[in-house]
Parts: C-alpha cells; structure tokens; sequence
C-alpha cells in the first residue's frame, strides 16, 4: 500500500485538486492567528469549491472569527466539520480543506474522488456525491488507517486517493 500512495501522491500534481502548498500557507496563518478571516475562507473556498465560493463572502466577519477560532477548542472530526458547515459556503468537503490545513497530520481533503477512491479499495460502499460530517468521519478513519500503515500523513493520502481516481475513473465525475 505504500507504493500505492507514493505513486498517486506522484500523480497528484498533474490533477486539478487543490494545491498542497496554498493549504500550508493558509493552515500556517491559521496557526498564527488562532483564527481564519472571512477573505482567508473565502481565498480557501475559492481553491476547493470555486463555484460555490461566493457564498462565503455573505458570512459576517465576526462570525467567521468566531467558528474557526472555536473548531480549534471542541473535540471530535464530527463537530468539527458540523461547526465549520454552519457557514455559508462549507459543506463537509470545504470544511475538511479548513481541518487540513490547520492539522494535515490528523486531517484529509475529502469529496466525491476520495470517496470514489475508498470504495474502489473496499473501504465504503455506495456511491456518493454530497457529503455531511458524518461521511468525513467515515472517510477519515480509513484515511488515518492508511496513514498508520503507510508512514505518510493522512493530508497525503487524501491527496493519493484523489489522484488514483482521476487516474482510474472511466467517464465523467457524477
């Protein structure tokens, strides 16, 4: 399975998924500043969601403030991305961009490509295409899973997952 992740994480660059290093500098200034601003969510979304990113600017500031200052004190992926979905423009997928960021080493981007991903593997099934924070808590764990059993971080294998089904997928996306 290592090979496995490493010769996707390879493929990653040449997809169109968001780019690893945007989220480390987005997840550094998280870090610093114990929160993320409505232009940082919104430069966030934009990267993961572009066409739904708008709605993120309808959030007021404070309120923005206020929920990603607040996932960093509770407990549990489920609340977190649950916390995170309570503002406009984040449903699981971009609220799992926000938790990566902030903590690859415990944290994956996730949408219908990973979930794809992990159903081809076995680890899921059912096809899906619109995800609450229930489903990033059942595509995290086999993620995290991987990440033990690989030595790669769960942020990578994400990535990884999302690769090999751009990689694999025969026809269109939904």
């Amino acid at each position: 399975m290592e090979e496995f992740i490493a010769e996707n994480l390879d493929r990653y660059g040449d997809t169109q998924g968001v780019l690893p290093d945007q989220l480390d500098d987005i997840g550094e200034r998280y870090r610093e500043q114990g929160h993320l601003t409505r232009d940082q969510l919104y430069e966030l979304a934009y990267e993961t969601a572009t066409r739904s990113a708008y709605h993120v600017k309808s959030n007021p500031e404070a309120r923005c403030v206020e929920v990603t200052r607040n996932v960093r004190r509770v407990e549990g992926d489920f609340s977190k991305v649950h916390l995170l979905s309570g503002l406009s423009g984040f449903k699981a997928p971009t609220a799992s961009a926000v938790l990566t960021a902030l903590d690859p080493d415990h944290h994956a981007v996730v949408d219908t490509r990973v979930w794809a991903a992990l159903e081809r593997l076995d680890y899921l099934e059912g096809r899906k295409e619109n995800f609450d924070a229930a489903d990033y808590v059942a595509m995290v764990e086999p993620i995290r899973a991987l990440a033990d059993e690989t030595g790669f971080s769960p942020a990578e294998v994400g990535y990884a997952l999302f690769a090999y089904d751009e990689h694999v997928r025969e026809g269109t996306l939904h």
